[in-house]
């Protein structure tokens, strides 16, 4: 896999169950602070956050596991949490031909037998130089870039053989493909805008995003429902729901307020060409104040000063971005205090989200990853994670939810 800088980590946000490791429980965790790595000096090379808990790959080949779930294993080289599964890139048992791919239940704390393995040949980890030192990518995309991992059966997927894929990320219910002449493909559901063709029909097959030809592009990111990439000159496009401002346009939370108008003469849904814009009661002067629900095509985000981006990443329902001078921008669902929420604007007089600077601790960010959850409002029957009914004020539930992927 492609290692991360080296460097300090941070994190913040949520951590009721500790999976912010050494941070502690039932508590919010406002700014950045330091995590504590497994092990005194441990080297990290990758972390992967799900909701209820946090896994941590070391450059030494530790995995450990802090939160809902805990445990450890050596000989690993990747891992990928979510809360449906935990899947893990270990080395090969005995002499097998390659490494072993294995899907474990996170509360199983890397007990016994793992639910699935997959053993990778060296011709699915693909050679890359001499000796065939084998060429690996960041789960869920597999060694040698022909097949990804999903958190439901089949849990092993391969790509056709025309996608030489860079970058693969998975939404609650859909992904995005980033192929390595920096094209976009989008497949899986589309009811909330996510694929960004312009509809809101599901697509079985990966399909080009046509919107983003000629735009090359070198990262993407997929949140529950909405999706971002960033172009190689630092622009970023932005689609799909944005329920809690994570597209960054004027919106009114679902959870805050139901209650939407269509606009004059037009029926709610998707508008031909456009993004679907709501009103809601509570305008200046009486009118109606427009929101955009959902944005079916990439639109163009600028930041603040103009600032160029280099990395995205995407919670279910809020988006970060890292800039070239190295400034994290976040913006999209927060749950905030009544206190807050008098400084941050009523429900009657929403502001339109802005992206907003997280200040790096005298440092300057390379790197982030977010958490990826499924409001339980959203939940449509799903099952609760065995702990999600241990946490009392936030409506957050089990990740992912509802989809193929």
């Amino acid at each position: 896999m492609a290692e991360e800088p080296r460097g300090s980590w941070f994190g913040f946000g949520f951590c009721g169950f500790g999976q912010a490791l050494g941070s502690g429980r039932g508590r919010q965790v406002h700014s950045p602070e330091p995590l504590r790595t497994p092990g005194a000096g441990a080297d990290v090379r990758r972390v992967s956050a799900s909701w209820s808990y946090t896994a941590v790959v070391t450059r030494g080949g530790q995995v450990q596991l802090s939160g809902a779930a805990d445990g450890a294993a050596g000989g690993c080289r990747d891992a990928w949490a979510s809360e449906a599964l935990l899947v893990v890139l270990r080395a090969g048992r005995g002499l097998g031909p390659g490494p072993e791919l294995q899907a474990w239940a996170p509360a199983s704390a890397l007990r016994g037998e793992p639910l699935w393995t997959h053993t990778l040949v060296p011709e699915a980890e693909g050679a890359d130089g001499a000796g065939g030192e084998a060429q690996a990518g960041a789960l869920p995309l597999l060694p040698g870039a022909r097949a990804y991992v999903s958190p439901r059966p089949p849990f092993y997927r391969p790509l056709a053989p025309e996608l030489r894929a860079r970058r693969l990320e998975l939404g609650a219910e859909h992904a995005l493909l980033l192929d390595e002449a920096g094209q976009v493909f989008s497949w899986g559901q589309g009811r909330h805008g996510q694929l960004g063709h312009g509809t809101l029909e599901a697509e079985p097959e990966p399909r080009l995003l046509e919107a983003l030809q000629g735009l090359p592009m070198t990262e993407v990111a997929a949140g529950g429902w909405h999706s971002v990439c960033v172009s190689e000159t630092g622009d970023i496009y932005i689609w799909g729901w944005n329920e809690s401002g994570q597209l960054a346009l004027p919106t009114r939370s679902l959870s805050e307020d139901g209650k939407t108008v269509a606009r004059e003469g037009e029926a709610s849904g998707l508008n031909e060409g456009g993004p679907e814009v709501r009103r809601t009661a509570g305008g200046e002067e009486g009118a109606p104040a427009p929101f955009i629900a959902l944005q079916p095509f990439p639109a163009l985000l600028d930041l603040p000063g103009g600032a160029d981006a280099v990395k995205a990443s995407c919670g279910s329902r809020h988006t970060a971005v890292v800039t070239r001078t190295g400034e994290l921008y976040t913006w999209g669902w927060v749950r905030l205090t009544p206190a807050e929420e008098t400084v941050a604007g009523s429900p009657e007089a929403p502001r339109p989200p802005r992206p907003g600077p997280v200040p790096s601790p005298e440092s300057r960010v390379v790197n982030f990853v977010l958490v990826l959850v499924t409001p339980k409002e959203l939940w449509k029957g799903m099952p609760e994670a065995s702990a999600a009914g241990k946490v009392r004020a936030e409506p957050l539930g089990a990740e992912p939810g509802g989809g193929r992927f």
